[in-house]
């Protein structure tokens, strides 16, 4: 008979396929993201030949964040299923990119940012090519210093990296 510490052991370990259908639904989101842009380049395609050069980066610019934002999503996935779920076997499909089951959390941290502050360097962008529109200076300021906020964030987490690195290798 195992005792009550195996069977709560048993639950707990058990409990972290819980996780799994919330990444099914980011897949979604995926799918979700990919009509979005499907719909936005068959717009962008239809209104280039009369747009004006901001107009065309504008329309690229969305692209890239749409783009940016379904991978940030993939590798949040990959990596969240990898590393509290269930090993993921690459053996089985040589075709994957390395990177996909070799993402640990720290990696998931960086990637994550600067996925984040690539996307609000977009956002950014994009209200300063609007500007001759609508010279919304609230809007803007809050916009560069959010994004501000997200480069600082990825550079303090950087140096804790680096310092926690630095740590452990004294200590080997």
């Amino acid at each position: 008979m195992p005792s009550p510490e195996r069977i709560i052991e048993s639950v707990i370990s058990s409990s972290r396929w819980l996780l799994a259908p919330f990444f099914l639904g980011l897949i979604v989101s995926i799918v979700l993201l990919l009509y979005k842009f499907v719909a936005e380049l068959a717009h962008f395609v239809t209104t280039t030949p009369g747009s004006s050069e901001s107009q065309v980066i504008l329309g690229v610019l969305a692209l890239i964040d749409l783009t940016l934002t379904a991978s940030l999503v993939l590798i949040v996935v990959f990596s969240g299923y990898e590393n509290f779920v269930s090993r993921i076997d690459p053996g089985e499909h040589p075709d994957w990119p390395e990177w996909m089951t070799k993402v640990d959390f720290a990696g998931l941290k960086q990637k994550l940012l600067a996925s984040i502050v690539a996307i609000s360097a977009i956002q950014v962008l994009k209200a300063f090519m609007n500007l001759d529109k609508a010279a919304d200076t609230t809007r803007l300021g809050w916009l560069v210093g959010i994004h501000l906020v997200f480069v600082t964030s990825v550079l303090l987490l950087a140096a804790s990296d680096r310092l926690t690195d630095t740590g452990k290798g004294k200590e080997h």
